[in-house]
């Protein structure tokens, strides 16, 4: 096993919202309030376009056959940039399956836009065969290749999906609580990007424990190897001493 769960976290981006609307010496709350109307007016919804979509948190587990980690790239402090180096610099040296929920969707879609804008490259995320021959078969770019394993898009058949909560819910994970993505932006306005990272680490939770039953279901691995696996990531939650992953575990059913 060699897999990169991901999920990020976004708001609109002020500087691009400035620059195509012509709005001048606005605070980035009052620039946000300008997006959204225009944006109403448009389409119905206040949900910005993915190109202008900022990026201020990449969270990701990572598992191997010798470990598990889970963390958020970067520190609070660092730019959207750096954020997507860090990614691209994974994904370069590991070549991992990646494994999302509404990845295919939602987050490439915005990392693309956000590594254009920011000149941000990757040897091996864009490689369509050109540097590796395998990648013409399966890349991380086709939407039906699985080196980029949306879990949404499978389950549901490309078509109208379930939320993330219920499924993670309905296999023993205890989905979005406490805040959701409609808080991402008032948190990060009072600069309080730290409950925006905590918040993206328990998505990537739940999206791990729905791959894990997708390998059960799918015959990637045995009954044993399920239940190692959950009881590896129990015993990892337990053991640790942040309070949100603690939180996580203890809202976990013991489904081995």
């Amino acid at each position: 096993m060699n897999i990169l769960v991901f999920d990020i976290e976004t708001v609109p981006d002020t500087d691009g919202g400035a620059k195509l609307l012509d709005l001048k010496n606005l605070s980035k709350k009052n620039i946000i309030k300008a997006m959204e109307h225009v944006q109403l007016q448009k389409s119905g919804t206040m949900f910005q376009p993915l190109h202008l979509h900022k990026i201020v948190a990449i969270s990701v587990l990572y598992k191997n056959n010798e470990k598990l980690s889970l963390l958020s790239l970067g520190e609070e402090s660092s730019k959207e940039n750096e954020l997507l180096k860090y990614f691209f610099s994974a994904i370069d040296k590991y070549q991992p399956q990646l494994v999302s929920w509404n990845g295919k969707g939602f987050d490439s879609p915005v990392i693309h836009y956000r590594s254009l804008i920011h000149g941000v490259s990757s040897i091996k995320y864009w490689d369509r065969g050109e540097d590796d021959r395998e990648f013409k078969w399966n890349n991380y770019l086709n939407r039906y290749h699985d080196r980029h394993l949306d879990l949404m898009d499978v389950l549901s058949g490309f078509k109208k999906p379930a939320s993330l909560t219920d499924i993670a819910q309905l296999v023993g994970a205890p989905g979005k609580y406490g805040i959701d993505g409609s808080k991402v932006t008032e948190y990060y306005l009072d600069n309080n990007l730290q409950k925006i990272r905590d918040y993206c680490e328990t998505d990537v939770l739940n999206t791990y424990f729905v791959f894990l039953r997708y390998q059960l279901i799918s015959n990637n691995i045995t009954k044993d190897k399920y239940s190692e696996l959950m009881k590896e990531i129990h015993d990892f939650l337990e053991a640790s001493d942040k309070k949100h992953w603690k939180e996580f575990g203890s809202l976990c059913e013991k489904t081995l």
